[in-house]
């Protein structure tokens, strides 16, 4: 029998661990699939990408998250909240989405104690999805972006938002978070030094979404004696629960987990 198709779509694509982690679940939990990885560069066309792969679900990544909920058919109630998708699957000829950002990030920093204000920069799918969970645990998020305009759906969703010109002097957060694909495939900050250097000074705990490497934000960080944190364990944590979408919840989620650990070996 053929296996199941799989897929990440984005732009970049090649650095994702996504398809070892899907493949050693598939291969230690006796599966049929298979997951591979799709540079997809216009997110216009995903829908019409999707079906003809015939697959039967992909994850998607930056900069398609958007993209990918104008692209489905139908949306569970958080990716409609937030208005991206990240997990894509088919069912009856039609494309379901959801959002397992959220959840993966809120699972990431549950170990952290007396952290009560969140600083995101930027203001994409992912910066969405993380941004409702967060205000819906209780914490206090506040969202920093380039583009006022960008900002728009944040305000208009209660948060409290500033750009590059509009962020008061010393002001400070217990946890500053990079949702922007700054330093993935080059030397970027998220943000002008200058603003950066006294938020991170003033915060407790820095964290990047992108992982496997240290960024110039983490670099940043670190050089300011703060603890750091890549964006490995909301990486594994979104996966655990895409993959459970994906097999229509055939297993526990620890069992998932477990499988998926061998790739961060």
């Amino acid at each position: 029998m053929l296996p199941e198709l799989f897929a990440i779509f984005g732009n970049p694509v090649s650095h994702s661990k996504s398809p070892m982690m899907h493949n050693f679940a598939f291969h230690t939990l006796k599966y049929n699939g298979c997951y591979g990885r799709y540079l997809l560069e216009d997110g216009a066309r995903l829908k019409e990408t999707f079906l003809s792969l015939g697959i039967y679900g992909a994850n998607i990544t930056v900069p398609h998250k958007e993209a990918a909920f104008e692209a489905c058919d139908w949306c569970d109630e958080f990716a409609n909240k937030v208005k991206a998708v990240n997990t894509i699957v088919l069912k009856n000829g039609k494309l379901h989405g959801y959002n397992t950002d959220g959840p993966g990030f809120l699972k990431a920093i549950d170990d952290f104690d007396n952290i009560k204000t969140i600083l995101l920069l930027g203001a994409g799918g992912t910066a969405q999805a993380t941004s409702m969970v967060l205000k819906d645990a209780g914490y206090k998020v506040t969202i920093l972006n380039r583009t006022p305009a960008r900002l728009e759906p944040f305000i208009q969703s209660g948060f409290e938002c500033y750009d590059y010109n509009t962020l008061p002097k010393n002001t400070s957060f217990d946890l500053i978070a990079n949702m922007t694909s700054a330093g993935l495939q080059d030397d970027n900050l998220p943000a002008p030094l200058s603003i950066l250097e006294p938020l991170i000074n003033n915060a407790y705990v820095c964290i990047d979404v992108i992982y496997g490497k240290e960024t110039p934000f983490l670099k940043l960080a670190r050089q300011a004696s703060k603890p750091t944190r890549d964006g490995s364990a909301m990486l594994l944590n979104q996966g655990v629960l895409a993959f459970d979408y994906f097999t229509d919840h055939k297993f526990e989620l620890k069992q998932i987990e477990q499988a998926m650990k061998i790739a961060f070996l």
